[in-house]
């Protein structure tokens, strides 16, 4: 995204249109988000990876020859990150339950951390990684490293080994897809855990994590800085992200991990103001480090009440619900985008920021089981909750 979002704002200049990329890379989750929720319940999960991601490879390579050929127009961006945006929608869920499948209960939230760890360190290198391919050989030279990193993902993902899932049941493979998809939501509706941690991943996106579309627009016009350090600025989130993850990796006993997932989403949303307020480069990098740690803690944990709380026949559908929370980001870059067009790219981000606060700061205080012990839900496999968490008839 760093590539894309640099690309456009060198070729246009506008806020607005870097602000589209954004929009346009989680515009699938929003679509798609449960309809992966609901493949990852009834399909095998590794070729829906597979797929996916030589969707990823396609796109990837056909970009780098619009690049070399000299042909590419701003809109190409939009293309591509839609592509990318829509594996990612897909295969969500997918490799989220695939994390419980290999490590089971006792072992879900130190791999989910584990995962973070591997996340968030492709999110400190890659934008780092980016910068310095910009200056060093262009976008056009950047985007055959990319090819190559998708080639090998294709390949790893090729001679990944998983256990056998346990068969499903007759009713569930007799539902429709749209009856399966609608159980899912009623079920989310009825979990006051899950649907606490549905809620504030929606606030989250909508509200904080938007601000990844501005940085090159601040670096540039705020900070006066190039691609190099530009892509030294964003990844100083995923350095202070993968130290947060590691902390978690490394914790033993972890039995509340709604505290987690709140305390990491106000320190970033605090942490937003902060860098929304600074005009110096060497102290918005400690800055975001911080909203790293933040980060992190909401990250890891997001999914993680999924998996810890939901039914097994429910878990992949609750995963999509929770993907499609992710879906509130491109509502969150157009958001970004109008009010940096209008008042400012730093105005905006403290604008959204603010609102964050109040608004997670509200989930928190009204959904009190998001900070108690996180327990299993125990129901039995055939009972689908109602909206009021009575079963139905």
């Amino acid at each position: 995204m760093t590539l894309l979002s640099w690309l456009v704002l060198d070729l246009t200049g506008s806020p607005w249109r870097v602000a589209l990329v954004g929009a346009c890379g989680f515009t699938p989750t929003l679509l798609l988000g449960a309809i992966g929720g609901l493949l990852a319940d009834r399909v095998d999960r590794k070729r829906l990876l597979m797929a996916t991601q030589s969707l990823n490879l396609g796109v990837t390579v056909a970009m780098t020859v619009v690049l070399f050929t000299d042909q590419v127009e701003f809109w190409h961006a939009y293309v591509v990150i839609f592509a990318n945006g829509t594996g990612q929608a897909l295969d969500f869920p997918s490799r989220r339950s695939i994390i419980h499948d290999l490590m089971g209960r006792a072992g879900v939230t130190n791999a989910f951390a584990v995962d973070s760890i591997g996340m968030h360190s492709s999110r400190m290198v890659g934008p780092a990684l980016a910068g310095f391919l910009i200056t060093a050989v262009d976008v056009s030279g950047a985007y055959i490293v990319v090819s190559t990193f998708h080639l090998i993902t294709v390949t790893l993902t090729r001679f990944l080994r998983l256990p056998e899932r346990r068969p499903q049941s007759d009713s569930i493979r007799s539902q429709s897809y749209a009856r399966n998809l609608a159980e899912g939501f009623r079920y989310v509706a009825g979990q006051r855990t899950i649907l606490a941690a549905v809620i504030v991943t929606v606030l989250m996106n909508l509200l904080l994590f938007p601000y990844q579309q501005m940085v090159p627009v601040i670096a540039k016009n705020v900070l006066t800085v190039g691609p190099g350090l530009m892509g030294l600025l964003t990844a100083s989130e995923g350095f202070g992200a993968l130290i947060g993850a590691v902390a978690i990796a490394s914790a033993a006993n972890i039995t509340h991990h709604g505290r987690f997932f709140l305390g990491g989403s106000a320190l970033a949303l605090v942490t937003v103001l902060a860098f929304a307020a600074s005009d110096s480069y060497g102290l918005s990098i400690p800055i975001l480090i911080v909203m790293g740690l933040g980060t992190s803690g909401f990250g890891t944990m997001q999914s993680t009440i999924v998996i810890l709380v939901a039914r097994e026949e429910m878990r992949g559908r609750s995963l999509g619900v929770m993907s499609l929370a992710i879906g509130a980001s491109p509502l969150g870059a157009l958001l970004v985008g109008g009010l940096a067009s209008t008042l400012g790219p730093t105005e905006a981000i403290a604008i959204m920021g603010g609102v964050g606060i109040v608004s997670v700061g509200t989930v928190g205080v009204l959904m009190p089981s998001l900070r108690q012990r996180i327990t299993p839900d125990e129901g039995s496999p055939t009972e689908i909750e109602s909206n009021d968490g009575e079963p139905p008839p």
